[in-house]
């Protein structure tokens, strides 16, 4: 067979060790697909060089013979980068890859091609099968010159790295979400681009159409006019310079005085440490932050470069910055060591390093030292006033300090685990208790109570109070500390939904901390998500998204957003955003398969997705156990109930008791005197949960569902009306849908259908969760479903 263009002996030549094609023939296999790829991609035949047997090490005995050589003469050459392919002791690497690379670099093409639409290729094309070592990635790239990117045939999730399958047991539960098929067509389009560029440059001088053959121009007739035009133009030319180059040269400056801290390690042995290492690298950050000339990003965009695989140049270009800055920590005793190393990402490499040992009690002035080291070596000049800040010292007491970097450690962590709120306070407690003029531990103390109460992890008064009164002490003693106006800011929030007050504390730290953009941007979001702009809300995440591209809490909230707004293809798409910058974030999984639910109803792969979580965080069968009983499968809905006995009331996480939970089934199934029993027993455990906490309108919500499943009609919808009293959509968008949507319920199990279908009605008016296909597999509201008011309220409301 020929090929295409007649010096080559071969269109595609296919590079591979043989240990990884013995497992399950995968390379065998990937070959014949793109060879039935390439038959649908291109019109002629494809001539591809393919030894089921190649040599698989590099011995002395092992000549190159000339037949190799003639081989190699190919228009496109696709390596397996595999694990074990990036090797010197490879034939394929010496032989194959590294000699294509020098007689590609010297053929009448070269190696890289120019595409028609300007981008530039190379006519090396990886196909990447596992997810590389450091080492493997930086001796890819020295051979070639340029980053490691091809086509990723890669199958990941926790534990799991090995070649992406065409059949999938489990496609879902890929973190990289690829799909083999998909993957294999990136493929046959990159070679048709090269191949289909570089028989473009091998047509002959006579095939050139005539359409392009350039005849000369007649004489100009008309010098004059021409001089003048010419003239106007280097006129205009260099007015557009005075104006605009200026702002072109400063917004570049600006750019290179852009910087990310990556996550410290922690240089002990003891992972309980980590924590010292965290918060040396968040106190350096915030010192940074107060520098008005360098842009910053939050801690939240780099935690995924804390076990990096990548190299600095390309984490600086995913980030979008020119410095990194690395660190490391650890204290001994009364000893410390900081080894921190600044780089200019790309080639420069590194810029400046220092290893600190010093005593405990040095720690503030080393922290100050790194942030004016760092400007100085990016000829950022401080002011008076700069200086003055970065050497504040938060406390002179380090005990109290140490106890400060724990309850940030647990603030930092995922809000969803009830217990990392509770030991954050704890350990502010103990801050304050051993430092009574602690400004900042004080503030961060009242932030960690207002998050209790605000994720309903502690409804009681005692912690509203205990937030009250570190608020006042921390504005007493630090009203010139932009850490506290922040903490303050969300005390606010969460605790009171104040906005102004709120509000207000955010303005003030964003003068103290220019740089500080994502804190307060996220802070000013939840202000307005507080008074229902969700559109608002979801148009400062997407700003928040482009100015920290690689953070999965910003496409978490923005998947709630959408998933609020009705958009469920955009939220569909932030989710897996979410998830791929941060698998182990349970939100965005929830949030996600929530919107399929409202756009789809339930489905498999809702199914997979609250499985998944609910194996990780147990209250999350919740979800689970509701779409089960939505899709009518009882028999799973009543042995997830029956085995699970932490759900509800006992975790704080969900209103609905065990037995209620039991009642919804029996009843659908028509065993009434069961759902009585348990109505009965639920409605008892949240009686006592309602005289504890009055204030929690879930427990006022689910007793009135209670009363309803036992026909005590008054009192249910006496109890639901309190609810929505308490916590009505006006008063919190966000958790006041849930508080409605149980009035709905209520209105409908005790016959109160136009009541029922008027509050449905309301909330599918409103940004919320509620929509036709959420409501056509909810029992609970059965009895409206046949009802030609509630038929003409899913047309009203029918979403594409």
């Amino acid at each position: 067979m020929s090929c295409l263009i007649e010096e080559y002996n071969y269109d595609i030549f296919i590079s591979y060790r043989q240990k990884d094609n013995k497992y399950d023939g995968w390379v065998t296999e990937f070959v014949d697909h793109l060879k039935k790829e390439l038959e649908a991609t291109f019109k002629e035949e494809i001539n591809l060089y393919f030894d089921i047997n190649p040599h698989d090490g590099l011995l002395e005995t092992h000549d190159v013979d000339e037949s190799l050589k003639e081989k190699l003469k190919c228009l496109v050459f696709i390596p397996i980068i595999s694990r074990t392919y990036c090797d010197p002791k490879s034939y394929a690497w010496e032989h194959e890859f590294k000699a294509f690379m020098e007689q590609a670099s010297k053929d009448q093409y070269g190696l890289m091609v120019k595409l028609p639409n300007g981008n530039v290729a190379s006519r090396i094309l990886p196909v990447i099968i596992h997810e590389l070592d450091a080492g493997d990635i930086k001796l890819c790239e020295a051979v070639t010159g340029s980053f490691l990117r091809g086509v990723e045939f890669i199958y990941k999730e926790p534990g799991v790295n090995r070649p992406l399958r065409s059949n999938e047991e489990n496609p879902h539960n890929n973190l990289n979400h690829t799909i083999y098929r998909n993957q294999v067509n990136k493929v046959a389009n990159a070679i048709k681009e090269v191949i289909t560029t570089l028989e473009s440059k091998d047509q002959k001088p006579e095939m050139v159409s005539e359409t392009f053959i350039k005849t000369k121009s007649a004489p100009d007739k008309k010098p004059r006019i021409k001089i003048i035009v010419g003239t106007i133009a280097v006129l205009v030319l260099i007015l557009f310079g005075l104006i605009f180059i200026p702002k072109l040269l400063k917004s570049r400056e600006q750019v290179e005085k852009s910087i990310a801290v990556l996550p410290f390690a922690s240089l002990s042995n003891d992972p309980n440490n980590q924590y010292l290492a965290d918060g040396m690298m968040d106190a350096i950050l915030t010192h940074l932050s107060r520098i008005k000339d360098l842009r910053i990003l939050s801690r939240t965009s780099v935690e995924q470069y804390r076990h990096p695989k990548k190299n600095t140049t390309e984490i600086g270009k995913e980030l979008g910055v020119q410095y990194l800055l690395e660190g490391s920590f650890q204290k001994s005793g009364d000893s410390i060591r900081l080894i921190v190393q600044l780089i200019k990402t790309g080639k420069e490499g590194h810029v400046w390093a220092n290893i600190y040992d010093r005593l405990w009690n040095n720690i503030f002035s080393v922290q100050s030292d790194v942030a004016q080291k760092i400007a100085s070596e990016l000829t950022i000049a401080l002011s008076p006033e700069e200086v003055a800040e970065l050497t504040e010292k938060p406390t002179s007491n380090l005990e109290a300090y140490q106890a400060y970097l724990r309850g940030r450690y647990y603030a930092d962590q995922p809000h969803y685990m009830k217990d990392n709120g509770i030991k954050a306070s704890q350990n502010f407690l103990e801050a304050v208790n051993i430092d009574t003029t602690f400004a900042l531990a004080f503030a961060e103390l009242s932030r960690a109570n207002a998050r209790l109460r605000y994720t309903s992890t502690d409804m009681s008064d005692s912690t509203l109070e205990k937030a009250k009164i570190a608020a006042s002490e921390a504005l007493r003693l630090g009203s010139n500390q932009p850490g506290v106006h922040i903490a303050l800011g969300y005390y606010y929030l969460w605790a009171f939904k104040n906005r102004d007050s709120a509000l207000k504390h955010l303005e003030i730290a964003e003068k103290k901390l220019p740089n500080n953009n994502l804190d307060l941007l996220l802070g000013k979001a939840e202000i307005i998500v507080i008074q229902g702009k969700w559109e608002e809300y979801t148009k400062l995440l997407e700003k928040a998204s482009r100015l920290n591209p690689k953070n999965g809490s910003i496409y978490a909230d923005l998947t709630k957003g959408y998933w609020y707004t009705r958009r469920y293809k955009d939220a569909i798409n932030a989710g897996d955003e979410a998830i791929a910058l941060s698998p182990n974030t349970i939100w965005p999984y929830l949030y996600k398969a929530f919107s399929i639910w409202c756009w789809k109803g339930p489905c498999k792969e809702t199914r997979d997705i609250l499985k998944r979580v609910g194996e990780t965080r147990e209250w999350f069968l919740f979800s689970w156990y509701f779409q089960e009983v939505g899709e009518g499968n009882l028999q799973a809905a009543l042995q997830l109930a029956d085995t699970t006995k932490s759900w509800g009331i006992d975790n704080k996480a969900f209103i609905y008791p065990r037995p209620m939970l039991l009642a919804i089934i029996y009843n659908y199934q028509g065993e009434h005197e069961l759902a009585l029993k348990n109505y009965k027993t639920a409605a008892e455990v949240l009686e006592k949960k309602v005289a504890e906490i009055p204030s929690d309108a879930r427990f006022h919500s689910a007793l009135g569902i209670a009363y309803a499943g036992l026909g005590r009609k008054d009192e249910a919808i006496k109890e639901g009306l309190k609810g929505v009293e308490i916590k009505s959509v006006s008063k919190d968008p966000t958790n006041g849908v849930a508080i409605e949507w149980y009035l709905a319920i209520i209105y409908s199990m005790v016959g109160e259908y136009d009541l029922a279908i008027d509050k449905l009605d309301y909330l599918m008016s409103i940004p919320s969760w509620i929509s036709p296909a959420w409501l056509n597999w909810q029992i609970q509201i059965e009895p409206l479903k046949s009802l030609s008011r509630y038929k003409e309220l899913m047309k009203k409301y029918k979403i594409d």
